[in-house]
């Protein structure tokens, strides 16, 4: 069942983090989920949607963002369109990538967008950083963790997907060393948003996700990472959060500079779209990062 605004807004005031990172943006028909943290970069516009303010029907209602979810193509062009004029783009900035569970990350210029046909010119990609004022890089979720970075020196942002694998792959990390090789980005000096996505106790895997992890993450952090739920099954509830938390903190970003959401997409189901909550049944969500331009 899909709810409306004000389930939205409860679901936000909810959230118990040590300080409000998440606040609803209904100024527009799109209402947005937007991050305190960043609010004070006049230069940057970040944005993440939510099930509503679309034209979608059934499980894709409202808002879907997903071309490959069995929508109606002109639905999703209609979707994406009135997201972007909530962001105050230009939906023909819009980038597009073909989202894999890996860890690739490039430098996205121009030559990327999408264009009037809202074509993905990016295949293999989750993973983009930019310094191109109103290029607007877009990404897609509906479980998986969201990483927006800003380095606010270099004026540069970064989005990138990081689902377990991606977790595992320390596509994070990867993110931060892409912004330091290409525009000699100080990872002191960047912050990353961990936005909306399942949470912990929603997050049950199996043993050899787990095995993934303990390959690459150090055994001080595991305890902040999973715990066991069942032994005699080898169920584990695992932290996304906590995990790409740790990973940030290894590549050298500060503590003060990662701020989690604390937004739980499957407990939210009902306003977010959420692939564990729905069986698979679901639209996407997309976080829009941009440069404004000036």
């Amino acid at each position: 069942m899909l709810y409306g605004i004000n389930e939205l807004h409860r679901a936000v005031n909810s959230i118990k983090t040590d300080n409000n990172i998440c606040y609803v943006d209904d100024s527009s028909e799109v209402p947005l989920i937007r991050f305190t943290p960043f609010k004070k970069y006049s230069w940057l516009g970040l944005g993440f949607t939510t099930r509503l303010g679309g034209i979608s029907k059934g499980h894709l209602a409202s808002l879907n963002l997903g071309f490959n979810r069995g929508d109606a193509r002109e639905n999703v062009i209609k979707n994406y369109k009135r997201a972007i004029q909530a962001m105050n783009g230009n939906y023909k900035n819009l980038v597009l990538s073909g989202q894999v569970h890996d860890t690739k990350v490039i430098y996205a210029d121009k030559t990327c967008v999408a264009g009037e046909d809202f074509g993905k010119k990016l295949d293999g990609i989750d993973g983009m950083v930019t310094d191109v004022p109103g290029l607007i890089l877009a990404t897609s979720y509906a479980d998986c963790v969201p990483l927006f970075f800003a380095d606010p020196v270099k004026k540069v942002v970064a989005s990138s997907h990081s689902g377990w694998r991606g977790t595992a792959g320390f596509i994070g990390s990867k993110t931060v060393k892409k912004m330091e090789s290409q525009f000699l980005s100080r990872p002191e000096d960047i912050e990353c948003i961990i936005g909306p996505s399942i949470c912990q106790e929603c997050y049950e895997v199996s043993e050899d996700v787990i095995n993934e992890i303990k390959k690459v993450y150090p055994e001080n952090t595991w305890e902040d990472i999973f715990y066991c739920k069942d032994k005699k099954e080898k169920k584990y509830q695992l932290d996304l959060w906590a995990a790409n938390c740790h990973q940030l903190l290894l590549a050298g970003l500060k503590k003060e500079n990662i701020h989690i959401s604390g937004l739980c997409t499957c407990c939210s189901n009902m306003v977010l779209f959420s692939h564990r909550a729905s069986g698979g049944k679901r639209g996407n969500l997309n976080g829009f990062i941009m440069i404004n331009e000036i």
